[in-house]
């Protein structure tokens, strides 16, 4: 399926690996079986990463990471070129004897390439293939498939065995007891049921189930368990996670801007269920564990679904969806056609398994 444009060469030589990691939570998530499988190729060699600052906790702590270098550009060609120039220096100074790169930008194949990484290996798209030693030729195939998928065919397509399995964080102990902080200073003691609710979604409107029924589910879950809610989502979601809280009758934990993202890995994996949007803390609830269910409408579960055995989905097979629009041009029933009452049957099916 994938055709790879480049010699091989002695794996042996390979001693200091750079790996760039994506700019988005629930890519970045995805791309991690594709860097335990760099990890296994490479057992004796150091696997650095290099991260926005947003998504560097996913990183940090992890086994298969020995350092995560900060890159703190903005978004844009333009953008602070300081920071652009202080990593390609870094870059050189480590010597890095093979870069795989996970986004496709061009900007990512650019960073390598001043910085002399001799083994520059990525998908040959965005007009960067003149900058890699390794170009991956992305087919039609390789796109239909689920994105963790697409991370382990750069892998793959230079001869070395990845496996294929779900996503799974490890929590720095001090996000752990930040998230536990914050949960003793909310008035959440051990053995009370934790629902989290992540009504947000970056993307667009088009992602998103209707706040008033993740409220819903709040209430239920208080009325029927005495559960504790607590709602979750960045600072651009504060809006939606308000409308929410005021939709409800009882009052949740509202968290929705208030946690780093190392935090907020923190809060959700004490959650006993978690209920959201396909989103960026979807693919972090489903990569710890936590029992998952997703309101999936406008985009493609097949390819950026959650992965692991946690994770339900609830949606409805509608003629024009998955339309990957982040604004619904016409009734938006991919997800208005979705009911509360199918949510929590979901929920339920998760509290009668066994632990």
């Amino acid at each position: 399926m994938a055709k790879i444009m480049g010699k091989r060469f002695d794996r042996s030589v390979v001693r200091n690996i750079l790996v760039r990691a994506d700019n988005w939570v629930g890519d970045a998530v995805m791309g991690l079986p594709a860097l335990e499988g760099l990890r296994h190729v490479f057992p004796g060699s150091s696997i650095s990463v290099l991260a926005k600052p947003w998504v560097a906790p996913l990183f940090e702590g992890h086994p298969a990471v020995d350092k995560v270098i900060p890159f703190r550009k903005g978004e844009g060609a333009f953008a602070n070129p300081g920071e652009v120039v202080r990593v390609v220096r870094l870059i050189r100074r480590h010597r890095f004897d093979l870069a795989v790169l996970f986004p496709n930008s061009f900007e990512a194949a650019l960073l390598v390439y001043l910085g002399r990484v001799k083994y520059r290996l990525g998908y040959n798209t965005d007009g960067r293939g003149f900058l890699l030693s390794h170009r991956v030729i992305r087919s039609k195939e390789i796109l239909k498939v689920h994105q963790i998928e697409y991370y382990l065919y750069l892998l793959r397509a230079m001869g070395w065995k990845a496996i294929s399995k779900d996503p799974s964080l490890h929590v720095m102990q001090e996000y752990r007891d930040a998230a536990g902080n914050l949960l003793l200073s909310a008035g959440i003691r051990n053995g009370d049921i934790l629902v989290g609710l992540a009504p947000g979604a970056v993307f667009g409107d088009a992602k998103r189930w209707p706040p008033e029924r993740f409220a819903k589910i709040g209430d239920w879950a208080i009325q029927r368990w005495g559960a504790k809610i607590v709602l979750m989502g960045s600072p651009g979601e504060v809006d939606i996670c308000n409308r929410v809280s005021r939709s409800m009758a009882h009052r949740p934990i509202d968290f929705c801007g208030r946690t780093r993202l190392g935090e907020a890995m923190g809060v959700i994996g004490q959650c006993d269920f978690f209920v959201t949007n396909d989103s960026g803390l979807m693919h972090i609830s489903a990569a710890l564990g936590v029992p998952t269910v997703v309101v999936f409408g406008s985009t493609d579960a097949v390819t950026t679904g959650p992965r692991g055995p946690k994770t339900r989905i609830v949606k409805h097979d509608i003629d024009c969806a998955p339309c990957l629009k982040s604004k619904c041009p016409t009734d938006h029933r991919c997800m208005l056609s979705i009911t509360p009452e199918e949510v929590w049957a979901e929920i339920e099916k998760f509290r009668r398994e066994p632990a």
